[in-house]
């Protein structure tokens, strides 16, 4: 198999050639048609977040069952699957056993503590994949994974109200927007300071206004989902919240948040954190991407091209998603 691979924290990935790996009880082989390229990636390059190294990344992996390995009857050979940043629990800690996996004390995390999909093959724990909806290709479904499933976790985490903020308008709030908009909701957007194409890319998603971080809305919100590895989003997010309001942190990884006046957080102003994710939150998300009729906005790349992928995500120049493609 081939794959790209990051040697140790601050390095560039590696094109490397491997032996295709044997699918051990549980798990199923799977042949990577895409994977999509999160700016989880980047932290896992970067040193910022728990791995092992060397590490293939990649946790948005689209492909086809290659092989099963014993107890696994929930696939087919030749079936598609999805295979998510979960990659593992251990079903027997107190998280695990009141519902909570996302929280497990002893996970995997495919493309950090197990081998993701930036790859040819990858292997993957069967209970922790999930069936695609058709009508999506192997790129457009990729980032539903990751960019999809985190977004749409924190989305619930938001509460029920009407006035949604997305602050960082890349993969997740591209997905989300319009997740947000089927639900009723009106979307406001959040982008760098300058980047006009981002908020016209906003605005044609259904977003009802679209600005700069630095500018305060038309109108307070009920809540604000902070994509963006930036802390300093966190003080200025509590600023257009109304009284009662959440702001939800969705990275793995933010910047330290500064100091800011309690007045800013008084009246039951909230600010929570995301952590992964349950097999819950993937079998509820499909069931809303097809009820919603959402698309996604993808970059696709060749995997070898895999470095250049991980450059424009940490530049900020894609509109929605870059998604590897092997075999192209």
């Amino acid at each position: 198999m081939i794959a790209m691979q990051f040697d140790a924290p601050g390095t560039r990935l590696r094109r490397v050639e491997r032996a295709l790996p044997a699918a051990g009880p549980g798990e199923i082989l799977v042949e990577v048609a895409a994977c999509g390229v999160c700016r989880t990636d980047l932290h896992v390059q970067d040193g910022e977040v728990a791995a092992r190294y060397p590490i293939i990344p990649g946790h948005e992996i689209v492909g086809r069952v290659a092989a099963l390995g014993a107890g696994v009857d929930t696939f087919a050979i030749g079936q598609r699957v999805g295979v998510p940043w979960l990659g593992h629990t251990c079903g027997q800690c107190s998280y695990c056993r009141t519902g909570r996996e996302n929280l497990c004390d002893a996970p995997l995390f495919t493309g950090a503590t197990r081998d993701g999909g930036f790859a040819s093959h990858a292997l993957a724990d069967a209970q922790y994949c999930f069936a695609l909806p058709e009508r999506f290709t192997d790129a457009a479904a990729a980032p539903l994974l990751c960019a999809g499933l985190i977004g749409w976790r924190a989305l619930r985490l938001a509460g029920a109200g009407d006035r949604i903020g997305l602050f960082g308008f890349g993969a997740a709030a591209h997905i989300l927007a319009q997740v947000a908009r089927w639900q009723g909701r009106q979307v406001y957007a959040f982008t760098t300071p300058g980047d006009e194409p981002g908020q016209a890319f906003a605005r044609s998603l259904g977003c009802v206004w679209a600005g700069a971080s630095t500018e305060a809305p038309p109108d307070l919100l009920d809540a604000a989902l902070i994509f963006a590895p930036v802390g300093a989003l966190v003080p200025a997010a509590l600023k257009v919240l109304r009284k009662g309001g959440r702001v939800v942190c969705a990275g793995i990884h933010m910047s330290d948040i500064p100091s800011f006046p309690y007045a800013d957080l008084w009246e039951e102003r909230q600010i929570v954190s995301v952590a992964n994710l349950t097999r819950e939150d993937g079998t509820s998300f499909f069931e809303a991407v097809e009820a919603s009729g959402l698309h996604t906005v993808t970059t696709t790349y060749r995997l070898e091209d895999a470095n250049d992928a991980l450059d424009d995500v940490r530049a900020g120049r894609l509109e929605g998603a870059a998604v590897l493609v092997p075999g192209t």
